[in-house]
């Protein structure tokens, strides 16, 4: 199955807030990909905070992005 994502809002710690085709909110912690090639730029929180909702997944200002499955199967459930 394919997830895609609807809604992002990137948080103060790194953190991001998804809202998925099926409904379904999570928070995926981007902290683990900070040392990684492009993702390293996104230490920088104001371009962390660029995240936004491209082809149903998530892009920075930075031209990275991110798999909308590993942002599904790895994000916690959110409460409503």
């Amino acid at each position: 199955m394919y997830w895609s994502v609807q809604q992002v809002k990137a948080r103060e710690d790194y953190t991001l807030e998804l809202t998925f085709e099926d409904g379904k909110r999570k928070l995926f912690d981007m902290k683990p990909y900070l040392d990684r090639g492009i993702f390293q730029e996104l230490r920088d929180l104001s371009l962390f905070k660029t995240a936004r909702v491209s082809f149903s997944s998530v892009a920075w200002a930075n031209d990275a992005d991110f798999d909308p499955e590993a942002l599904y199967e790895g994000g916690l459930p959110l409460a409503d």
